[in-house]
């Protein structure tokens, strides 16, 4: 998984009005949980820009003024109401011996042989849900979709890797050619290329 690097102040006082406070000198203060301790810190919002504000998963550094240095994810966010700027951020720390739990972004790959016979390719997963080492976790899963014909349908399964376990059932189905008024059979495409290929020959 790629990796951000935020600089952070360590936060001492953690009261509403301290917060309030941060917020009106646009920081954003956040918490990291799952270590010996709670650390409490705070980084200006435009720090977090590319953490939040894309659809890839990072894992974070959190660089403190003091020299500390703790990897983290992030797991929770709040935004305002009506203006959408960041209120707060939970993160979790990472270690290199402990498995994590994120949604990671899932895209297709291939060329279906459903979508080219007028099938619609239909997406019921964007994420998918995986556990394990973060130094293991890719940034995508990908899943190849050239054998779907129209009908047919891509399964969690599909897309286990020994470097993660999926945390959805098996009978999960991320994506799936479905039929649509422009489509053809497949067999009948099949047997026009077979045809093709036979004159040829």
């Amino acid at each position: 998984m790629k990796s951000l690097t935020i600089n952070a102040s360590q936060r001492e006082s953690v009261g509403k009005k301290s917060t309030k406070a941060l917020r009106n000198a646009g920081q954003v203060p956040c918490v990291i949980y799952g270590g010996e301790t709670v650390l409490h810190f705070a980084a200006p919002e435009i720090a977090f820009k590319n953490l939040v504000y894309t659809p890839d998963v990072h894992t974070v550094v959190i660089e403190l003024d003091n020299g500390t240095k703790v990897n983290a994810i992030l797991q929770d966010i709040q935004f305002h109401p009506v203006t959408d700027r960041i209120l707060h951020i939970d993160f979790i720390e990472i270690f290199d011996d402990k498995p994590i739990s994120v949604e990671l972004p899932f895209k297709t790959t291939g060329n279906s042989k459903g979508v080219r016979n007028g099938g619609v390719l239909r997406f019921n997963l964007r994420r998918i849900k995986v556990k394990g080492l973060a130094s293991k976790l890719p940034d995508v899963i990908e899943g190849d979709i050239t054998e779907l014909k129209i009908g047919n349908k891509l399964y969690v399964t599909d897309v286990a890797s020994e470097d993660y376990a999926i945390l959805h059932p098996d009978n999960t189905v991320v994506c799936q050619i479905k039929t649509s008024r422009n489509a053809v059979a497949d067999d009948a495409e099949e047997e026009e290329e077979a045809a093709e290929a036979t004159a040829e020959a």
